[in-house]
């Protein structure tokens, strides 16, 4: 049984990433880890209450939940757990929450799997807000990813 709902001449935003390209608003200095089995990188868009939040990508195209081997599952969540260390440590946030969303029910929107890791604040409204999220710039997010890559870098050598 399939589960994709990917056109068939889709064009993978989340693959051209890990190939580096620039056709994408997502830059290669968005990128805060990048390792054989996944790439991380700050997202484009910010909710109000929580800015520099990271999406968690495997390398190789897998659509959803349903296809992802749990081998490749278990470095996209060491990944997350990286960048949820990272966040307690650079932004100083009270807390982490992920999310992660399977076919148009679920409210997937790039036909890539894909782990939302958000630092969390109290009060924050995050899944309130969701209607309120922006698009941000490449300058906007680099002092974020900055912050993240040297925190990563001098943690997971």
């Amino acid at each position: 049984m399939s589960y994709s709902h990917a056109p068939e001449d889709y064009t993978c935003p989340f693959c051209l990433i890990v190939a580096g390209s620039g056709e994408v608003l997502t830059k290669p200095a968005d990128v805060v880890l990048r390792n054989q089995w996944v790439t991380a990188f700050i997202s484009l868009h910010w909710w109000p209450n929580n800015p520099g939040h990271v999406i968690v990508i495997p390398n190789q195209h897998y659509e959803n939940i349903y296809t992802l081997p749990a081998q490749v599952a278990t470095h996209i969540h060491e990944a997350a757990r990286q960048i949820a260390l990272a966040f307690k440590a650079t932004y100083g946030c009270d807390g982490v929450s992920t999310r992660q969303h399977n076919e148009p029910a679920g409210h997937q929107e790039v036909w890539h799997y894909h782990l939302h890791v958000f630092p969390r604040y109290e009060n924050d409204y995050l899944y309130d807000l969701t209607a309120h999220r922006q698009i941000t710039t490449p300058e906007e997010r680099l002092p974020y990813a900055q912050k993240l890559r040297a925190y990563l870098a001098q943690t997971t050598g």
